[in-house]
């Protein structure tokens, strides 16, 4: 990855494992030493990837609807024979009186967001984008130059054909591995896929049960629960909070984090050194 993608963009590169990080950093001492000073050693509890933003991006990323400005947004869905791209003003259009500049703004910045999007799914084959109609050709001829200008940094070979009288624009873009394609639906957390749930108000005695064993079976006087930031801010709320009251009654001293990766009724139990306990 660093052999492909590094370039002097980059400010700061983040390692959550110690013996990654040495290798990361000698690496780019060989190949770039005066970036080597970007690279650190990431030691904070949060999870990294939650730190960041990762797992947030993710998911908003590789849904099948991407909103990108102003409530515009993109849907995007494949075809055996090709990927197609459709662009929406959403609320946008409420806002705007010209529907022409408004169409044209919408579109330039359906531009920049699409291309990104082919680069981060690594999109390959045909890709139909449907934009939204104008009737100036030269802002047709805008949105197409602006389109080339930003694909223009996508390494992976590619072709644009201008916009047809349709708003179309077609794509060819060379394919070198299989497509980047993340499943983020999830399963219904309350049911797991049944149609049928237990009494919500069970969860917290539930988990309360699960600490409670986890805290007796390793004999802990320090534990990590991790679970959705919705149960994380119910767990936490108020001056006489669950968590403190556990705390007080299992003798044990409980700290609740919030985790993004983590579906809303899923919880993770972490000793002080950072050791996962299987549930």
């Amino acid at each position: 990855i660093l052999r492909d993608i590094l370039d002097v963009s980059f400010s700061n590169i983040h390692v959550n494992d110690a013996a990654i990080y040495s290798e990361v950093r000698d690496y780019i001492a060989t190949i770039a030493p005066e970036k080597q000073k970007i690279v650190k050693l990431y030691k904070g509890e949060e999870p990294i990837f939650d730190k960041f933003n990762i797992n947030r991006q993710i998911k908003g990323l590789f849904g099948r609807t991407v909103t990108f400005k102003n409530g515009a947004y993109l849907v995007i869905d494949h075809t055996e024979a090709l990927h197609v791209i459709d662009v929406n003003s959403g609320n946008r259009s409420r806002t705007v009186s010209d529907q022409e500049t408004n169409a044209l703004q919408v579109n330039l910045a359906a531009a920049d967001e699409i291309a990104r999007q082919l680069r981060l799914r690594d999109m390959g084959g045909i890709i139909v984008v449907d934009f939204i109609d104008m009737q100036r050709n030269e802002h047709r001829q805008q949105l197409y130059e602006r389109f080339k200008e930003v694909m223009s940094h996508d390494k992976t070979k590619h072709n644009i054909l201008p916009v047809s009288k349709f708003g179309l624009i077609q794509i060819t873009r060379q394919r070198v591995r299989p497509e980047m394609n993340i499943d983020v639906s999830e399963t219904c957390p309350a049911c797991n896929g049944t149609g049928k749930t237990g009494p919500s108000i069970m969860f917290t005695d539930t988990l309360k049960e699960k600490t409670q064993d986890v805290i007796r079976e390793y004999k802990l006087k320090k534990l990590t629960l991790q679970v959705h930031p919705f149960v994380a801010a119910y767990l936490n709320q108020g001056f006489r909070s669950l968590r403190k009251e556990w705390s007080r009654k299992m003798n044990c001293r409980i700290t609740v984090r919030p985790s993004t990766s983590l579906k809303s009724l899923d919880y993770q139990f972490v000793t002080p050194d950072g050791a996962e306990i299987p549930d």
